[in-house]
Parts: C-alpha cells; structure tokens; sequence
C-alpha cells in the first residue's frame, strides 16, 4: 500500500490510491466514480464498488459502506476468499466471514465443589449432598496395570520412608545437642520435609533410567497399537489452540507448520483447526484476523482451519476450552489442545489418535514436549535440561503412575465425551486468593477425568512433540508466579470426595513444587539462627531441672560429609545418568561425548548459581499468594527477549542486598560457615548480571557454533520446526495491521467489519448506543481511546463501518492511517 500524499479535499481519490488495485481495475473505478472533488464522491466510490461486477454505481444501496465490504475483501486478499465460501452477507447487506463451522451445542456444566469434608459428611447425614454424575462409557473391569501401579507406588513411599528416616537420624547426629533444642527439633522437621522431597525425585528419574535403558516396557501406552496403523473412519479430532494477546506471527508460523505436516502424513481428512482467541488488545485481535486470512489463503485451509474470538472472557483458559466444547464438542470424538508455541508432526498427532482407538478406556494421553526454538543463552540452557534429563522424569513418572498421570494442559489428545460430561470446572467456593474461577485447570482436569473412571497416561516415548520455553529468567518466574497461585489453589481440592490417591498426590506435588522454597529459605535461616544462638549465648548443659549429669554439644564431621554426599548424589547422579544414557545410545546429536559431558557441567553450575535466586522468588511468591495480593496473568513471551540492567536491578536488587548482610551476618558469627553458605550467597550477589548475560542472544549462538547445550532438533531439526522458523521470519518481516488500520485502512475496515460478532437487530436503544459510541471514538481520537472502548468497536461491526464512514468524510483519515511501507 502507498502512503496517502493527496489533500483531503479529494477523499474518494485517496481511497481508491490505498485500494490495491490493478491499472486496470483503478482506471474503471476512476471512470465510474467521475470527479473525486464532488461532495458525494466518497459514497459514490463505495456505491461503484458494492456494484464492481458490472463497474456501474448502485444507487439502490442505502449503506453503500456496508454493501462494499465483499468488493473491498476480494480486492485486499484476491477472489480465492470470496471463491472459498467465507465471505457472506448478513441481514443489513454487510460482508460477514464464517470464521467458525455451524453451531452444534451440547452442555457442559460444572459439578459445585464441596472442599470441607466436614460439610460433605453432614449433608450426607442428612440426606442432602447431591449425586454424583453417572459414570458412562469408562470400563468398569480393573485394568491389570492399576494393581502394578499401586504396588509401584507403595514400593516408592516404602524408599522414601527408608531414605528419608535415616538421612533425619544422621542429620539428628550432626546438630549439637542432637535435636534437644526447639530450633533444633524445626531444623529436623524441615529436614525430613525437604529430602524426603528430593529423594522422590531421585527415585522417579532412577526408574526412569532403568526403563529407557531396557527399552521395554510392557504398559507403555505407545505400545498398544502397531506403529502404521491407521486412523478408524469416523475419529474425527480437532486441533485446538487457545491463544490470548499472544506474538502473532509465530503463533500462525506454528499452527502451519502443524497443518502442513498433517497434509504430508495425508491425514487432514481426519482434523479440523480451530484458534480460540481470548485476545483483549485491540492490535493484536485485527492483527490475528489477518493472519488467519492469509493462513487459510496459503495452505488452501478454509473450511479446515477456524477462527473464534470470545467477547466475554470467562476462566481464562478452560473457559476457552469449554466454549469450544459447547460449540462444536459434540461433532468431534477427540480434542487436541495445543499452546501457543506448540508445534507438534502430522505423524505425531495421527499416532495419538490411533492409540486412543486402541485404548477404549484411556480419557487423556498426554505426549512429552521437547522443548527448542530459543536461541538466548538462558533458554538455551532450559532447553538442554529439559532435553537430557527431561526424558528419565518424564518415564519415571509414566513408572510410578501408569495410567493415573499426568494432564500438561497442551499438546495431549483428550477423549471429548468424557470431558464434556465430567471435567468442566465450578469456581472455588469462598472468598479471597484460594476462591474463584480456577487457575491451574490441567491437574484438576485430569483428576476429574480419573475420578470418572478413565486412565490419565504419558506417551513419554513419543516423538514429534514440541515446545518453547520462556527467554530469560524473569520470564521463567512470571510464569512461575501463575503456576504457584494455581498450584496453591488446587491444593483445596485435596479432599474432595472421590479423587483418586494418586491424583490427590498430584496437587501435594504440585504445592510442595513451590511450597519447598519457603521452607528452604526458612531452613537456612534457621540454621544461621542456630550458628548465633551456639556463637553469642553460653552453652546450656543442664536444661532440665534436678539433671545429674551435663549434656555436652556434639560434632560429628562424618556424618555431616555422609549426609552432605548422599544429598549430592541425591542432586545430581539422575544428571549423570541421563548423560550416560545418551552416550550409549547416541550422543551425535548432542555435539558428541566429550562436548555433552561439557555442556552438563556448565547446566550443572547454572543450575546451582540459579537456585537461590529461584528460591527467593518462589517464597515471595507462595507469601503474596497467602496475603492475597494480585498476580498479573500475562502471556509468557514467545521471542529472545533480553533482560535490561534497568530491569535486573529492579527485580534483583533486594535479593543482592539480602546477599550482602546475610554474608556480613555469618561472617561476624563464624567466618568458617561462610563455605558452606557460599553456594547461596555468591548466587544472591551474582543475581543481576547473570539475569541479564544469560539473556543475551549472541551467548546463546555462541555457544551452539561451539556445539555447547545442543539439542538434536538443533542439530538436525525436524520440518516442523524448520517450517516454523521460517514462517516466523517471514511473519515478522511484513507489517502487521492494527486497530487504526481497522478504523481506516479499506482492506483491513471490510475484515474487521466482516468478523464483528456483535450483529445486533435495529432497535432504538441499539441506535442510540451505536451513536454515542462512535461520536465518542471521533470525540477522543485515536490516541485518547482506551483499550476497552477498541474493543467494542472490533466487536460492533455496524459501529465500525460508520466510524471509517465517518473519518474519510469528516477528513479525519489522515489521523487515523498510520505510516504505511510502500507495497
């Protein structure tokens, strides 16, 4: 498109120049419309042009802006959307898109949350505690896995028992009165508490090594159906991404990435793409119809891949989920949720859908995302942990749970009769920051599928799978801040009736993920308490009364080298084990034995300087979330974004001060226990410039040219991601539309007008209220319009039309348009 240099006293003329026309075209309209000067010009262009098929005006129009919208569609984006069948006529005359296929409703209503069991108890006392639902279609014969999976899980309780037991009795033996004091008896408490954590997690990627190591596994779920086998006619599946204010560009070089590895696999017959927009800023929402036009035109994908908005937001995300549930669910058998950055293979998703055939009694199967795509030093770093030793959790877990796992909230296919009927989600009763509308859905969702008898599996062996993670360390943690309310929140749902142990083992897992930094933090600071009281205050050695004998502090160096091993190898041999594991399979794609064992070392140190750091903002974040204040529920950024030193001061500022005294603080008690703090303090001091140079983009290639933290799909990339890359590129490179090109741009005004949802019959109330609405845009401009009213002019397509009406008129266009590159 040009940039409009001709005076406004000749309005129709400059349309008819933003118009991408050809000389053909622009020589016909220039005739029809005859003198852009008269007064009536601007309306007899758009009268010529609601009449372009003969090039004659259409003088029987009464909203000749309106009547153009179809000419002006086909004129921005070619007649192949018109040709397609996208572009209708609603009852005013305008252009409407059918973004979304035809309704087809069912319910889905939430069963209310009873919390307190003692409630529970005495409505059933009395006769009044609803009925839970039906259970239909679940098996009710008692798979044979669910007896090795509870005796898997009791096998692993037994270990951590064990293991945490005695490592508390060594600990008991290394405190100076051997846990005769309050603050010693904390200490221990604290102790138990936090190995007992570690060493589940020690055990979970230990049998996660022994299974991929052997390579068989007789209840893996991508076992149960042959490799080739096909789709059952009738599976139909739909593929939907849930977006909301997200990077536009690459979440539309991802989704064609994914729809044209379906039509390789020759599998599109078999899925439908819907995107859920829940997007509330208006650039971002005009930028995402544009997309969505320009996806469909490039992969031939109307009437494939679909487009929704909602104008009410309500629970975030499952809220999305359950709209298109009670829109579309019932003509669907599965659902394939996808996260913004989600890229998954046709084979992968045809796969899933076939295990599912095969597995009548199976409501989810989530797959293993591998993570790739960042290039900052700090997601580069993510990336190769996740990567290395992703794998031996991920089938630890899949060891332990079986068919009672895990639910990621993307890239997994759900069974949708089951989850219509059983998973959607009531708010939280009460009031405060543990109430409402739910934060963190996917556990609960997978609890609720289990409780109604349908498995919850991992197909941690499944290829195809992919992911981004966050750029730098204070996008990591605004996530994290999202994850720990959610977390938080579930942990209410504990004792609710019916849940089954396991999934009830899943929120405490999910609260001790970040529950274990408070009480780390408090740990350490009462071990520093412990050092003051035994270095400032005389010995007690008779605390109680009538004692004989004294009782003497004790040291016992070796058993404090024996816990400090057996926590280290603890920490860190599923580290070594997931590098053995690949050497011996096949380390090539990891730059070879000796640069893998290289890169390891370096996430290992990262890791621990990073831990403390993390440990600080997760115990803000668990004390915000019991004082109830605010969490920003923002999209994570799908870009290398770099951290300013601005920022980093900002944010780690008070953790570099707490470094500081707590290091003057242990040095004036005892300068030898600053060795052992040293790990926690050179991180607090460390925390600006390693947030800001771990962010940085150049390290991060640096490092892959010297085939440091590589990744085999870095190394030799799937076409997905390829594809993705590429189509992010080309995205960014073109300029995206925004709200104003919508108020006056002629291509972008008839799209945004044709995907206006709020098409309401003529009243006078209407009327009034579509009035004042846009003498109020005109009134404010488009600077001082707020993002609220945006939006409902997006919404309004009648309102919209009038407004760009309007401005052209009014010659108001110049103000509107922004800066346009030259086509």
């Amino acid at each position: 498109m040009k940039t409009p240099n001709k005076p406004m006293n000749a309005p129709a003329e400059v349309y008819l120049d933003l118009l991408p026309l050809s000389g053909t075209q622009r020589d016909v309209l220039h005739n029809a419309v005859g003198d852009p000067a008269e007064s009536d010009a601007f309306l007899k262009t758009h009268r010529v042009l609601a009449g372009a098929d003969s090039a004659v005006e259409r003088a029987d129009v009464t909203d000749p802006v309106a009547a153009s919208q179809a000419t002006r569609l086909g004129i921005g984006f070619g007649e192949s959307l018109v040709e397609a069948g996208v572009v209708r006529e609603d009852a005013r005359g305008a252009a409407c898109l059918a973004a979304t296929p035809p309704l087809a409703r069912t319910s889905m209503a939430p069963e209310p949350w009873i919390t307190n069991p003692v409630v529970r108890g005495w409505r059933r006392f009395r006769g009044t505690a609803p009925k839970r639902r039906s259970i239909e279609g679940a098996s009710h014969v008692e798979p044979r896995w669910r007896r090795a999976g509870e005796s898997r899980r009791m096998v692993l309780l037994f270990l951590v028992i064990v293991q945490t037991c005695v490592a508390t009795w060594y600990m008991k033996a290394v405190l100076p009165y051997q846990g005769g004091q309050i603050l010693e008896v904390a200490i221990l408490f604290l102790f138990a508490l936090l190995f007992g954590w570690v060493g589940a997690g020690f055990w979970t990627a230990l049998m996660g090594f022994l299974q991929l190591m052997m390579g068989r596994d007789k209840y893996s779920i991508s076992a149960s159906a042959v490799e080739d086998a096909p789709i059952t006619p009738g599976a139909r599946t739909a593929i939907v991404m849930p977006i909301c204010n997200e990077d536009v560009a690459r979440v539309f070089a991802g989704l064609r990435a994914t729809y044209e590895s379906v039509a390789a696999a020759g599998q599109l017959d078999h899925f439908d793409f819907f995107v859920l927009s829940d997007s509330y800023h208006a650039d971002t929402c005009v930028a995402e119809h544009a997309a969505w036009v320009e996806l469909c035109q490039a992969v031939g994908g109307f009437g494939r891949i679909f487009y929704r908005r909602r104008r009410r937001r309500v629970k975030r995300k499952s809220g999305n989920i359950d709209d298109f549930c009670r829109r579309w669910g019932k003509d669907y058998r599965y659902m394939i949720v996808l996260d913004a950055d989600s890229v998954m293979t046709g084979e992968c998703l045809k796969r899933l859908v076939v295990l599912m055939e095969a597995n009548p009694e199976a409501g989810i199967i989530q797959s293993a995302p591998r993570a790739s795509g960042m290039d900052s030093l700090y997601a580069r770093f993510q990336q190769f942990a996740t990567r290395v030793y992703g794998p031996l959790f991920t089938a630890g877990l899949h060891f332990w749970q079986l068919g009672e796992s895990h639910y990621w909230g993307h890239n997994a296919i759900i069974r949708l009769a089951p989850f219509i009927q059983h998973c959607a989600l009531a708010p939280l009763p009460g009031r405060g920051a543990f109430a409402g509308a739910i934060l963190s859905h996917d556990f609960v969702e997978a609890a609720l599928m289990r409780r109604a008898g349908w498995g919850v599996w991992i197909a941690y062996d499944l290829d195809g799978s992919y992911e981004e993670l966050p750029p730098n360390l204070l996008d990591e943690v605004q996530r994290d801040q999202r994850w720990c309310q959610g977390n938080l929140m579930n942990f209410r749902l504990f004792l609710v009736n019916g849940m089954h142990p396991v999934h009830r083992a899943v929120f405490l897992t999910g609260v001790m993920s970040y529950l274990s930094a408070p009480l780390w933090f408090l740990f350490l600071t009462l071990s520093t308490a412990l050092l003051g009281v035994h270095t400032l205050m005389e010995p007690t050695y008779f605390a109680e009364p009538r004692q004989l004998f004294p009782i003497w502090p004790q040291w016992h160096p070796d058993k404090a080298i024996v816990l400090f091993t057996t926590t280290t190898v603890l920490l860190f041999l599923p580290k070594v084990l997931s590098v053995l594991l690949i050497i011996v399979q096949d380390s090539k794609g990891f730059g070879g034995p000796r640069k893998l064992m290289t890169s390891m070392l370096m996430e290992v140190l990262f890791s621990m300087l990073l831990a403390p750091v993390r440990m600080l903002f997760h115990t803000r974040f668990v004390v915000s979330a019991f004082l109830g204040w605010s969490v920003q529920w923002k999209s994570p950024a799908r870009d290398n974004d770099q951290t300013p030193w601005s920022e980093a001061i900002k944010r780690h500022g008070l953790q570099t001060l707490l470094g500081l005294l707590w290091g003057a603080l242990v040095a004036w008690l005892n300068p030898v226990f600053l060795w052992w703090m040293a790990p926690i303090l050179v991180s607090l001091l460390l925390a600006i410039p390693l947030s800001v140079i771990s962010s940085y983009v150049t390290l991060g290639r640096k490092a892959f040219d010297d085939k440091l933290l590589l990744i085999p799909e870095e190394t030799d990339p799937p076409a997905a991601l390829v594809a993705t890359k590429q189509y992010t590129d080309e995205n960014r490179a073109k300029r995206k539309p925004g709200f104003l090109d919508a108020v006056a741009d002629p291509v972008i005004n008839a799209l945004a007008c044709g995907m206006g949802t709020a098409r309401h019959r003529d009243a006078a109330p209407v009327e009034k209220h579509r009035s004042e609405m846009v003498e109020a845009a005109l009134e404010a401009g488009p600077i001082g319009l707020t993002e609220p009213q945006r939006i409902k002019l997006l919404n309004d397509p009648v309102v919209l039309s009038r407004l760009h009406e309007r401005v052209w008129i009014e010659g108001r266009a110049p103000v509107w348009l922004r800066e346009k590159a030259p086509s």
